[in-house]
């Protein structure tokens, strides 16, 4: 038997959660995205950066419909194939992100009942129904904080316990785990309260983990609030191509520039793909650098922090010292990945923005997958009472 955990992933866009997870030690054995071009990018990506293929494949088109897999055929062949992953594996889990816009404050807002909300239910029968040892979920904050989506969240919890569940959930900021970018959101973790006894873990009160049991502080680098409160540069006045020090009193390695610098951005293959309508050059040239307080029309600081990469809804990035738009590069970038992950050059200009803003950071991601992984190594004997949530 493989003492390397298995994963099985739903709604894995390009893959950036999931990369967080195989380079923390988890093996990705079945990939799962409804959109085909996501799913191109995933296998393109995954090839550049010479990573094994998923053992049980790619599923995308109507074989990726999570919103299907309730109909026998569908939910048939993933119970086989977690049955059969089962017999050579001693750890099988489920991640995924269902889609987001329907539960974030600037998208659709409509809630559990619109299309995208629907499929965060969807995901939760399918963990309710196939059993894995544990699963992440991760959706936007207002999932959590909304006070109509949150009810809706609480009913999804309470079936994950009815299966056997036991919970842990965090609001986290991405900017904890050293990514230049403002980003919540919310992360629910749960593990089959069987599996937790054979490895030795005694549970009283078998609802929640609490914050002194699961180690969700392990991999955070930097504190929130105090990320928060350096003296961050505010305004610049724009000029094209200027040069600016960096501050002496700020975390560099958390700044746009910093990851610019450190992914040679302008030498990058996706450098060269960014938007050029003529029609905003004029609006470009007069956006204060670090000028963020606008809908669309956004400047980033070279020596800040992004705001949240999310490049949907007429939301449009601004290069710092640039009359343009950002580029793909810088995006990816600003979402942590490595220097080498590269997108399809076949790959329209828009979907490769969407697929970048819909994604998990990759620093996020790869410390929530050793977070996870030092749980489930932890030599935790005594009987735990569970009392409360984790600290959100």
């Amino acid at each position: 038997m493989s003492d390397r955990p298995c994963i099985f992933s739903f709604f894995a866009g390009s893959g950036f959660l999931d990369l967080g997870f195989e380079t923390s030690g988890f093996n990705i054995v079945y990939v799962n995205e409804i959109f085909s071009p996501f799913m191109a990018a995933y296998r393109y990506s995954r090839h550049v950066l010479n990573l094994e293929l998923p053992e049980y494949g790619y599923h995308d088109g109507e074989a990726g419909d999570v919103s299907k897999f309730t109909q026998a055929s569908q939910a048939q062949c993933i119970y086989e194939l977690v049955k059969d992953c089962r017999k050579f594996n001693d750890i099988v889990g489920f991640i995924g992100g269902p889609p987001c816009p329907d539960f974030s404050i600037g998208g659709k807002n409509r809630g559990h009942l619109g299309d995208n909300g629907k499929l965060s239910a969807s995901y939760v029968e399918l963990i309710c129904e196939n059993l894995p040892d544990f699963f992440l979920f991760e959706n936007v904050k207002g999932l959590w904080k909304t006070k109509k989506h949150r009810l809706f969240f609480e009913s999804l919890k309470q079936r994950l316990q009815k299966a056997g569940y036991i919970l842990t959930e965090r609001l986290i900021n991405s900017i904890e785990y050293g990514v230049p970018q403002d980003r919540e959101r919310i992360i629910l973790i749960g593990f089959q309260n069987n599996f937790l006894k054979d490895r030795g873990t005694q549970l009283n009160r078998q609802k929640l983990l609490n914050k002194d049991i699961f180690p969700w502080e392990s991999f955070i680098l930097y504190d929130r609030q105090d990320v928060f409160a350096y003296p961050w540069p505010k305004y610049n006045v724009f000029q094209e191509n200027s040069l600016m020090p960096c501050p002496g009193d700020i975390p560099q390695e958390l700044t746009v520039e910093y990851w610019f610098i450190k992914n040679n951005v302008l030498k990058h293959p996706n450098a060269e793909h960014y938007f050029q309508p003529r029609a905003a050059i004029a609006k470009f040239a007069v956006v204060n650098e670090g000028d963020d307080s606008k809908k669309s029309f956004k400047r980033l600081h070279r020596w800040r922090y992004s705001p949240t990469a999310c490049y949907g809804n007429n939301e449009v990035h601004l290069h710092p010292y640039k009359v343009r738009r950002i580029s793909v590069a810088e995006a990816l970038a600003i979402q942590s990945l490595p220097a080498n992950f590269v997108l399809p050059e076949n790959m329209s200009l828009t979907n490769m923005f969407k697929t970048i803003g819909n994604g998990v950071p990759y620093l996020a991601s790869k410390a929530l997958a050793q977070t996870i992984i030092q749980f489930l190594v932890s030599d935790v004997k005594n009987t735990v009472d569970i009392l409360n949530p984790t600290g959100t």
